[in-house]
């Protein structure tokens, strides 16, 4: 709409008549808010829609007006055919909303709205979606408004609209069935038989074509089973039931079509579980399962049929009787599913395991007939893969069984160990295994074996899981199972002994065994964290919160033990697998005789040593079993330290002199205890860290010295220093190290993979092959090999000589096949010796990481001492060892063993020695060796090249100033005079004491690359403020005097943190304190007034810490009105100013100008020039400099080259007052096209060349008309040139002319 406007704003010209505004839908008689509300209601957050819908509810209630709730059914209404999901879903639940409420509303005048405003009649194809998705979802309004059942009506004409939409499936797919569905559930039987069994006689008719047609009607038999009555069916189907034998190929055909309409979504179709509930009512299920499942739809390829059915096993646990379930889970469809599973273990395979989890486990969180749930548990178990079970060894599921349930499966378990029925597994092989099937009598054994490495890892599960239900008394009845089963063998059945009465069928192999001894370690590991199970858990909980105890307090250990002191009993009976020996047997008996002793003592005076030997006499004697030898001496040795427990608590007289050089029970003890971390059991290192720590108060300088010989580096390499046992070179455990490694690492992880065949040993041949071919590829040529060869071939007369000039002659076959058989036995010697050396590399790689294992279960012997004993005197001797280690950990290997050890070496020094709230604190006869200690830790700080390192050190050396100290006097220092300082120093030699850190700080100052840092002295005068306080003459020199600007940052630094520590300032306080303050800040005058250049970031550095010194030094001279000259820094810090590099860093800039203030000088204020374009004229009011702002670009989007204002005609017209914004001024009636030319080239071509009057007289603004403009009109601020009126101008060209008011 164009407004050309006169100069003097009498009139408007050519003003065009303004078209009626209708108002059909009352829009413009509604208020905002009202109105926002269905803005609201179509947004994509569902939130909003939500808030909106229920802000509208609220409205309308609160009103009362009919025209506004007549124009929200309208909008609502409308909004239902909307193009976007998330509107129509919030107007279709607005609606529902607005109906049930407003219950005055008829229902039969909104669905007449719906109708008409989504006329099915003449549509278009770009208009069929929204039309059809306008009727769905209006109908799902009236139903979810719950007024549907009460007009029968309006019901009936829901389902024939539904019916119509039904054909447009490929927008709705499926949605008017399923809809039709839920009224279906929600309609009474009356209404149901009256008025929709005739509108839904066609769709009940053909109800075996579709899926959909289908489940309409098994809902409407499984709702109203008196109207659908077997006469009833008869006429509909021409079968009085729908599972039949002429019905079953129509049945297969729509369950198809249901998976395959699912295949995206990864659901069960509703049809399929609701058809397996009707074969169940209809006493029809085996014809079900047998012909529409197995025979019609587990005959196709995998694919979505087979999920259906896999999905429907799962389903269907929940609906089955205790033998179909075993029909079920017995049957094709689980072989196939077990198939699916072995295969699918790849990552980028789909898998339906973790869904049949979940079936099963709401299945049995759901039942509480034990009965079903065993059924359920042993159909998954024995589907097996040559034998082994495809489900998982450690299954959560297990937690929701009954103890009942739990308790007759562990039988079963048991009973399929002792006797394998292989004929009633569900086995099955992958094709790749039939093709390398072995034979037949292999198979079999070959199955058991897999069968029982499978149940042993299940049963060890079923006690390692806390979650599962289950008594005290199950859990030893699966220990003993294993246990009995590890070592020893039935000979005949005696009710004395439940594990004799069921024998084996198939005797257990040497894998077999060790897989038992393996799973009964591993179990041993758990049972000792293991809380106390069944009911008298509540009531033994208040007594003790202890893990691995039975109800009344036995260990579960000590069970065993006297388990197998029974079956060494009954030798008529039981044989042991490696029967014991007199001594062995005798040494078991001595055991049990301690540890009964032991155990009378704890209940008359129970003492952490009795309980120590006990538990380590439990240990010794289950390994008696696994190291015979061994357990005998290690028993031998705990029985004479407990002798001598003993001797020295009830006689104390004076020792003899072989006593004395007998080594203390502590030291062999400890010796016990490093042997045993030698082996590689979590159990063992469990059970001698809590030995240990129960017997620290008792431990000596010499078990202290046997700890730091293993983790001293010097001594790896000595005779005898470290031995750890490698069981592979041992004969008494023969083919063991492998579980016992098992047991190190997770005993249930190796069993708990899924077998894929032999593709892997097919792998492992080829790889083997592959590295046998390319042995030599890394190895350098050896010079004895070549000269051996040679000798082979000058032997063979195959090498030509210098004197043999006969080159034609070539050998005869024999003496090439001899030449051949010569080189190859030397090939094949040369390729021994290569492998020999891998071997050799290979073993002591080997020798290296059991060493080192070895040391970081050495460290938690170290970490439970410092733990529990840190106020120990013992705890200094372990300083430098500790430092020695980490130092040599340094320097060491990148592997990831080496950096554990490393790290929790480190970890431990640092926090449980250095950083402990308990330290020693009586040290007075120890005075002068200590302060030797803290020179040598100060002084190879200083030596180091690693400053990691060296921050070890100079922690220790604080801790160690900490220990001479001692207890620091209650009630604090004020005011305390410098002559009674050394005395709250304790034991420490100040004078001594801080030369050491004099030197040490010097040394930081003075060398270039030294190895201490800034924070360790920062840490000094954190954790040491009054000793710290000695230094701070001596550092205040070096805020000038450092080697670098570095030094001399750091020396700013710590400085800052020594005076503002509250103990220096009152031990300072007075002349001292100003006299501190006076020379710092001379210092600081002199480092700032260098007239130093901020070049780089060192400099940098330098003056933030200086400014920060100074400006806490001024402050604290203001607040406390010392008489300190600061005129000199004054004049020093108003000299920086002047650096031209000052502005470079914000936290500098801003650390001096608070420094300044302080001084009374304010950081002035800047003002940003404005360019020649920016600055306004005269003339302009504020009325026209905000118009102005308004839509313009900012400067930086405007290019360069329209920056400078263009040369216009009428440039020297005398100014005049502004007119307002909407005159259009321009120059005097010349075309806007030719002048649009001029400018664009003046541009171009040239600057403005007038200056400064350029900026107060800007060229005119051209015309939106022609022919209209005033010449000479005053130029407003919306005449600037720039970017933005030329971008303007261009659009008024493309798009037409238009007025000034627009």
């Amino acid at each position: 709409m164009a407004v050309t406007v006169h100069e003097d704003m009498e009139g408007v010209e050519n003003e065009p008549v303004r078209p009626k505004v209708s108002d059909s839908k009352g829009i413009l008689k509604q208020n905002r808010e009202f109105l926002d509300f269905f803005w609201d209601i179509a947004k994509p957050e569902r939130d909003i829609r939500l808030k909106a819908i229920e802000g509208l509810i609220e409205y309308l209630k609160k009103t009362e007006k009919s025209d506004e709730l007549q124009y929200s059914l309208k909008r609502l209404v409308d909004g239902l055919s909307h193009s976007r999901e998330d509107a129509r879903t919030g107007y279709s639940l607005a609606l529902a909303q607005l109906l049930s409420v407003f219950e005055d509303i008829q229902l039969q005048t909104i669905l007449d709205q719906i109708k008409q405003k989504n006329n099915l009649q003449g549509l278009q194809k770009k208009q069929i979606r929204n039309v059809a998705f306008g009727n769905f979802f209006g109908v799902l309004a009236l139903s979810q408004s719950t007024r549907l059942s009460k007009e029968p009506q309006v019901l009936l004409e829901c389902v024939r609209l539904l019916q119509r939409i039904s054909q447009f499936s490929e927008h709705l797919r499926d949605l008017p069935r399923k809809t039709m569905v839920d009224l279906l559930a929600e309609t009474s039987q009356e209404v149901f038989e009256e008025m929709l069994l005739g509108a839904l006689q066609s769709d009940l008719t053909s109800a075996l074509s579709t899926p959909e047609h289908l489940e309409l009607l098994l809902v409407a038999m499984q709702k109203f089973p008196e109207v659908l009555k077997p006469k009833k069916l008869k006429k509909l189907l021409g079968s009085t039931t729908v599972i039949t034998e002429e019905n079953i190929p129509k049945l297969v055909d729509v369950l198809k079509t249901a998976a395959n309409s699912v295949r995206k979504e990864r659901l069960l179709p509703p049809v399929a579980i609701d058809l397996l509930e009707v074969s169940l009512r209809e006493d029809r299920f085996d014809l079900f399962w047998n012909d529409i499942i197995l025979k019609g739809l587990m005959n196709e390829q995998p694919g979505p049929l087979h999920y259906m059915c896999f999905r429907l096993v799962g389903s269907a646990l929940t609906h089955l009787s205790v033998p179909q379930l075993r029909q079920v889970l017995s049957s094709e469809v689980m072989r196939h599913y077990g198939e699916h599973v072995v295969v699918a273990q790849q990552p980028d395979r789909f898998k339906i395991a973790p869904e049949m989890d979940v079936y099963v486990k709401q299945f049995l969180q759901g039942c509480a007939d034990p009965d079903k749930q065993l059924a359920v548990m042993v159909g998954f178990t024995q589907l097996t893969n040559q034998g082994y079970p495809v489900i998982p060894s450690f299954w959560k599921v297990v937690e929701c069984l009954q103890p009942a349930a739990l308790e007759r499966y562990v039988d079963w378990l048991k009973s399929m160990f002792l006797q394998p029925q292989l004929e009633n597994l569900l086995d099955f092989t992958t094709r790749r295994q039939r093709e390398n099937q072995e034979a037949s009598a292999k198979k079999s054994d070959e199955s058991v074996l897999r069968l029982r490495k499978w149940i042993l890892p299940r049963l060890t599960s079923i006690v390692e899981n806390h979650q599962v239900k289950k008594e005290e008394d199950l859990v030893m009845d699966i220990a003993r199972f294993i246990f009995f089963h590890a070592f020893f063998t039935a000979k005949k059945s005696t009710p004395d002994i439940p594990e004799t009465e069921v024998m084996l069928s198939v005797a257990l192999d040497e894998k077999t065994r060790a897989v038992v001894f393996s799973s009964f370690f591993g179990l041993l590991q758990h049972l000792n964290h293991l809380p106390v199970q069944g009911e008298s858990s509540e009531e033994a909980a208040p007594k003790k919160l202890l893990h691995g105890v039975t109800a009344d307090g036995s260990s579960w250990l000590y069970c065993l033990v006297q388990y197998g002191d029974v079956l060494l009993s009954q030798n008529k009976y039981i044989q042991c697998v490696q029967p014991f020996s007199a001594e062995q047997k005798s040494s078991w008996d001595g055991m049990i005789k301690s540890v009964e002793s032991l155990q009378k003592k704890a209940k008359k005076s129970a003492t952490p040593e009795v309980s120590a030997f006990q538990l380590l006499f439990l240990l010794v004697g289950i390994n008696l079993f696994k190291a015979p030898e061994e357990s005998v001496d290690l028993i031998q040795d705990i029985q004479s330290c407990m002798e001598k427990v003993n001797a020295r608590k009830s006689k104390r007289k004076k020792k003899t002199a072989e006593e004395e050089e007998e080594p203390h029970w502590v030291e062999v003890l400890m010796e016990i205890l490093l042997s045993l971390l030698s082996q590689p059991s979590r159990l063992i290192r469990q059970v001698c860290k809590t030995v240990f720590g129960r017997i620290c108060p008792h431990v000596n300088q010499g078990a202290i010295t046997a700890i730091l010989d293993v983790l001293d580096p010097s001594k790896e390499t000595e005779d005898g220093a470290l031995v750890v046992t490698d069981e592979k070179e041992t004969d008494n455990t023969r083919k063991r190290k492998n579980e016992s490694d098992d047991e190190e690492d997770d005993e249930d992880e190796a069993t708990d993979q899924k077998v894929k065949g032999d593709e892997e040993d097919e792998e492992e041949e080829e790889s083997d092959s592959d590295d046998d071919d390319n042995i030599n590829d890394d190895e350098e040529v050896d010079p004895n090999f070549r000269l051996e060869l040679m000798k082979v071939l000058q032997g063979q007369n195959a090498m030509a000589t210098e004197t043999d000039k006969s080159d034609d002659e070539e050998l005869d076959d024999d003496a090439m096949m001899k030449l051949d058989g010569s080189i190859a036995s030397l090939f094949a010697e040369h390729k021994k010796r290569i492998q020999a050396k891998k071997d050799e590399r290979e073993k002591l790689r080997k020798e290296k990481a059991l060493i080192r294992d070895f040391k970081i279960k050495v460290l938690d012997l170290v970490e439970v001492f410092l733990d529990k004993q840190s106020a120990n005197p013992l705890v200094l001797g372990m300083i430098e060892p500790l430092l020695t280690v980490i130092e040599s950990g340094m320097s060491s290997g990148k592997e990831q063993q080496e950096v554990d050890f490393l790290r929790k070496a480190a970890d431990i020094f640092k926090n449980t020695l250095c950083r402990g709230k308990q330290y020693c604190k009586n040290v007075d006869d120890r005075k002068a060796e200590l302060h030797d200690l803290l020179e040598r830790l100060l002084t190879r700080a200083q030596k180091l090249s690693d400053s990691a390192v060296a921050l070890y050190y100079f922690s220790a050396a604080l801790y160690m100033v900490k220990v001479l100290r001692g207890v620091p006097p209650e009630g604090g220092n004020k005011q305390e005079p410098a002559e009674s300082k050394g005395k709250a120093m304790g034991n420490l030699d100040v004078e001594r004491v801080t030369g050491l850190f004099r030197e040490a700080l010097v040394s930081f100052m003075t060398r270039r690359k030294s190895p201490l840092t800034g924070a360790m002295f920062i840490d000094l005068f954190n954790r040491l403020p009054i000793f710290s306080s000695n230094l701070l003459d001596t550092l205040m020199e070096y805020i000038t005097g450092g080697v670098r600007e570095h030094q001399q940052a750091q020396a700013c630094a710590i400085m800052l943190r020594g005076v503002q520590s509250r103990e220096i300032q009152q031990l300072l306080a007075g002349p001292r304190w100003t006299e501190l303050c006076q020379k710092t800040m001379e210092k600081l005058t002199e480092s700032l007034g260098q007239g130093l250049e901020v070049k780089n970031k060192i400099v940098q550095e330098k003056v933030i810490k200086a400014l920060e010194l100074s400006l806490f030094l001024v402050k604290n001279i203001r607040n406390q009105k010392l008489e300190v000259n600061t005129d000199p820094i004054q004049v020093a810090l108003q000299s920086m100013s002047e650096n031209h590099d000052f502005h470079k860093s914000g936290q500098m800039e801003d650390l001096y100008w608070s420094v300044m203030k302080l001084f009374g000088v304010q950081k002035p204020k800047i003002v940003k020039a404005k360019k020649a374009d920016e600055v306004p004229s005269a003339e302009q009011t504020p009325e026209t400099e905000a118009k102005k702002k308004k839509g313009f670009l900012p400067e930086s989007k405007k290019r360069k080259n329209r920056k400078m204002p263009a040369v216009v005609e009428g440039k020297d017209a005398a100014p005049q007052p502004s007119k307002p914004a909407t005159e259009a001024p321009g120059g005097e009636g010349e075309p806007v096209k030719k002048k649009k030319k001029k400018n664009k080239k003046k541009n171009k071509k040239r600057k403005h060349p007038e200056g400064e009057a350029a900026s107060d007289q800007s060229p005119a603004k051209k015309p939106k008309m022609p022919n209209q403009s005033p010449a000479g009109k005053p130029k407003t601020e919306d005449q600037l040139p720039g970017k933005k009126e030329k971008t303007k101008q261009k659009g008024n060209k493309k798009k037409g002319n238009k007025g000034a008011g627009e």
